[in-house]
């Protein structure tokens, strides 16, 4: 499932959109995790759109005083064409046209969805997510105050959408190794100095992947059609039994946590 870095990556590449008419959209396919609403969608024709941002894991274009809500799901990608290109790829759901090109979703598996919505807040996508992790919101202080109580292993919370936005599972067991933090270890066992660094850890390695471009792992693309270029700079993820990169001398340990793989450092962590 495409990250938080690879959706900000989407997002900047489809900057080009903001204050175009969005002339039509070609509904190919609707049947997404929820069904794509045809009628809804033929009314937002020849509207501008006013400002492409993210929210967490999903793209948000503003049209006037909504919003269509893009969630990539699993295997959903962005890519932009020429507006009179016939050339059409399986799994294309929608297009989004535009004066010149357009901007086109796929997704081979359907677990991504598209909404039109008029109040973000209390969208049931929407309404019960945490704070943004480069946010100043999110900071060691908030972290320790929302999940010090907590017994569920550190990894879990960070993964919490309630707790913070946008972590996955890649990110979550970089940013561990790289705060030094056994992911298992439960919430409440932790300093708040640790919270500090989980913090700071996890702002570094969601800037530096933004800037690498996401990850190349499972299907991500970016709009453009490239493949993201941060999968080199990943310490222990999908390196079982490799050596660790920081101490060169304990082999990466790969377990199963809430039925999602993790990778730590016993030696790194703790």
């Amino acid at each position: 499932m495409p990250e938080l870095p690879e959706v900000e990556t989407s997002v900047q590449a489809i900057q080009e959109f903001t204050n175009q008419n969005l002339e039509s959209i070609k509904i190919h396919n609707p049947n997404l995790r929820w069904k794509v609403d045809i009628a809804t969608f033929k009314k937002l024709h020849g509207l501008k759109v006013s400002k492409i941002n993210r929210r967490a894991k999903y793209i948000l274009l503003h049209i006037e005083q909504s919003q269509i809500l893009v969630h990539l799901g699993m295997t959903g990608t962005l890519r932009i064409a020429e507006k009179n290109s016939n050339f059409y790829k399986k799994h294309d759901h929608v297009e989004f046209i535009f004066q010149n090109r357009k901007l086109i979703f796929n997704d081979p598996r359907r677990f991504g969805s598209m909404h039109h919505i008029k109040e973000p807040g209390t969208h049931f996508l929407l309404e019960n997510l945490g704070p943004e992790p480069l946010s100043q919101e999110f900071n060691g202080e908030y972290l320790f105050h929302k999940i010090k109580k907590s017994i569920s292993p550190i990894k879990n919370a960070l993964m919490n959408q309630q707790n913070v936005v946008g972590i996955g599972n890649i990110y979550a067991n970089e940013i561990l190794f790289d705060a030094s933090i056994r992911p298992t270890r439960k919430s409440k066992t932790l300093k708040k100095k640790e919270y500090e660094e989980i913090a700071s850890s996890t702002k570094k390695i969601l800037k530096r992947a933004i800037k690498a471009g996401g990850t190349t792992l499972q299907d991500f693309y970016q709009p453009d059609g490239n493949k993201g270029y941060f999968k080199i700079d990943l310490n222990v993820y999908d390196r079982e039994n490799q050596k660790c990169k920081k101490c060169k001398e304990e082999l990466i340990k790969r377990i199963v946590q809430s039925q999602r793989a993790t990778f730590y450092c016993r030696q790194c962590q703790i």
